[in-house]
């Protein structure tokens, strides 16, 4: 198993703090370092930036999001970003969700399974430097009785073949991410339900495609809190709103799909309670009612041995990329968590 870093979203303050964790994440051997957008910093701007100043390091999106860009504008990026970093580059799909879909890009968010996969067949395709037709519900190149010819590529990408991940939840969607993809990522992953919530879905696709779960990337992102045994509520408790907010109030109440993964994971009571909170503007009593338990199945809390414990948990579930989102209230605490993370890896006899 191989360990990444996720910097989250550029822009909130700590920046040049972000640079230096990956640069120590960089030397100390971390696989690949993540970087997120949303509706305010966009991640390719962020990680050629952060390709620049690191040697060995993958450089992969968490996620470009789909509404955002057309498929060819993300094979553009692709392909440069690949070029740029000497090969460095992963590339992280994913559809949002309906209030940054509709809300932000005016994209109406319908059939996200089927848009995904012709999204996901035209990138392919776009960076095989193939001379582009395509013909589908969502998109159609050239557009008929016009000026438009099938073009190609003309950036050559730095490999033949650019890793490609999409963010999955749910159960069709990771079974159509086994089928098409090359990796999975995710967020609020317990190793002790992870084949019931996610490789089993993943296997169905892969078994679709005539494939195995060989090659197959299993990438979850856990925030990871270095402390003694001691202060193992304490550390829980400093991620109470970070779980709140995904459980609760990321999406709508009728369309939120990591309150549907709590529910799935034996938590429909407080995943209820969590939501009904949230969306009522009570985000501390949402981030009161969220189990212990559900936080620290979902986290990397405690000493070296602890973490390596649960890295073990998790590699033997079938993660084969675990991320890390170290957390710290300064530079210093942060880049500790991060070598804690490499200390934990070799502990387990994973590095």
């Amino acid at each position: 198993m191989q360990l990444g870093i996720n910097l989250g979203y550029w822009g909130a303050g700590a920046d040049g703090d972000n640079l230096a964790v990956a640069r120590e994440a960089d030397r100390l051997g971390y696989a690949v370092c993540w970087a997120a957008e949303a509706y305010g910093s966009d991640a390719p701007t962020v990680l050629s930036w952060v390709a620049a100043h690191t040697e060995r390091i993958d450089v992969g999106s968490a996620i470009l999001q789909i509404p955002a860009r057309q498929p060819t504008m993300t094979a553009m990026t692709a392909a440069t970003l690949d070029a740029l970093s000497g090969g460095r580059f992963r590339l992280g799909l994913g559809v949002s969700g309906p209030q940054v879909s509709e809300g932000w890009y005016g994209v109406k968010f319908d059939e996200p399974l089927a848009r995904t996969r012709e999204y996901v067949d035209i990138v392919r395709r776009a960076m095989s430097r193939e001379r582009l037709t395509h013909r589908g519900r969502h998109w159609t190149l050239p557009l008929p009785d016009g000026p438009g010819k099938p073009l190609k590529l003309t950036v050559h990408p730095e490999r033949p073949h650019i890793p490609l991940y999409i963010a999955a939840i749910g159960p069709k969607n990771l079974e159509q991410t086994g089928e098409i993809a090359d990796g999975a990522l995710l967020v609020l992953a317990s190793a002790e339900h992870l084949e019931e919530t996610v490789i089993r879905h993943v296997r169905a696709g892969r078994e679709k495609a005539g494939l195995t779960l060989d090659g197959f990337d299993v990438c979850p992102t856990l925030p990871l809190a270095v402390g003694g045994d001691r202060e193992l509520t304490a550390l829980a408790d400093a991620f109470r709103p970070h779980t709140a907010l995904y459980v609760g109030g990321m999406g709508s109440r009728r369309q939120n799909f990591y309150n549907r993964l709590a529910r799935r994971m034996g938590y429909e009571r407080e995943a209820t309670e969590i939501q009904d909170r949230y969306l009522s503007g009570d985000k501390d009593g949402a981030a009161a009612a969220v189990p212990h338990e559900l936080i620290d199945s979902t986290t990397l809390l405690g000493s070296t041995d602890r973490i390596a414990d649960r890295m073990h948990a998790y590699a033997a579930a079938g993660v084969t990329t675990l991320t890390l989102a170290p957390a710290g209230r300064t530079l210093d605490e942060r880049l500790t968590a991060l070598r804690t993370g490499a200390r934990a890896l070799e502990r387990a006899g994973l590095g």
